[in-house]
């Protein structure tokens, strides 16, 4: 029988990196602060006294240097784990990620490649951060072949999906919101596991309209489904877990089942990656569509301070918009 523990979402994401190290020497993790006491949230605390100063270390306050030093370190065969402190301040660091971590397997021809590395980044709102420490970069990244696009929505989620994204081939960068880290709970196996990437999980079965989510969102998602099942609705719950690639065929079968999708995300409407969403499934599904495929996210501003939650996509929002799709 596997043993469990009862842990949130940031005590998975260190039992993850726990276990990686544990399981292969060359796996190391970098980032500000992370050595020294754990990183802002806390996430690696602990390895560096585990695994020492060599595989756990403080960078330089310089993205694009944590970046830049994660491809060398993945290009000369190390398993490199690199922090962004927060998903905001990966812009710095977008050249080095997009024109070389994500380019490198394809200009040599396979025959170098940096695979090896893992780009962690507490990402989205919830904790009156502002409009610096509040972003959800996504669609950047998923605008970019050569890159993986992962993001959990719960404990058991962070472990094995962070367990696979460090062994992946391929480099990944891998959000957390960090607005459900302490919130977000569940029994995790102390043992080493992993979720294959790019399959999506169907959270709940249903008949009248798909939700689909990532992230955060997957809690709204939630709620708003229990206040639909209380009209009669019966709503069939995705989480997309993998961004790029994305889990087309389970959303494809999922809307032609319902009829309806309404995608919800913390990032601004436009650009957004719910607008590929709703292009693949609209060219797939048109025939079986009762109505508009409908998006509640984040509004096309900056992130406000005192009106995040004006701004964020929550569950009365998703739960409206439910009502208002069902009645097209």
């Amino acid at each position: 029988m596997t043993e469990v523990t009862h842990m949130n979402l940031l005590q998975a994401v260190n039992n993850g990196l726990d276990t990686a190290m544990a399981a292969d020497e060359k796996v190391i993790c970098l980032g500000e602060d992370i050595g020294q006491f754990g990183g802002v949230f806390r996430a690696t605390s602990n390895l560096k006294e585990k695994y020492g100063h060599l595989r756990c270390f403080n960078t330089p306050l310089t993205e694009q240097g944590i970046a830049g030093f994660a491809i060398g370190l993945a290009a000369q065969g190390c398993i490199a784990v690199a922090e962004i402190q927060f998903a905001d301040y990966i812009f710095p660091a977008f050249d080095q990620i997009v024109n070389e971590a994500a380019k490198f397997r394809y200009r040599s021809g396979d025959e170098f490649n940096c695979g090896g590395l893992t780009i962690r980044a507490p990402y989205g709102g919830g904790i009156d951060g502002g409009l610096y420490h509040s972003q959800s970069p996504e669609a950047y990244f998923c605008h970019t072949p050569g890159l993986k696009v992962v993001i959990p929505s719960n404990a058991y989620q962070a472990k094995g999906l962070l367990l696979a994204a460090i062994r992946d081939p391929d480099p990944v960068i891998f959000f957390e919101p960090k607005a459900i880290y302490r919130a977000s709970v569940g029994e995790v196996p102390n043992e080493d596991y992993e979720l294959e990437l790019g399959v999506a999980e169907v959270m709940q079965q249903g008949s009248d309209i798909t939700l689909l989510g990532w992230g955060a969102q997957m809690i709204q998602i939630g709620k708003a489904a229990k206040l639909a099942a209380a009209e009669g609705i019966s709503c069939e719950i995705i989480d997309l877990r993998t961004l790029l690639p994305w889990d087309r065929g389970t959303v494809v079968d999922s809307v032609n089942k319902t009829g309806r999708l309404l995608i919800s995300h913390e990032a601004p409407l436009t650009g957004g990656f719910s607008g590929e969403i709703a292009a693949t499934i609209q060219e797939h599904c048109f025939l079986n569509l009762e109505a508009p495929i409908a998006r509640v996210t984040g509004l096309d501003t900056p992130f406000p301070l005192i009106q995040e939650k004006q701004y964020l996509p929550d569950y009365s929002k998703i739960y409206e918009a439910i009502k208002a799709n069902l009645a097209y």
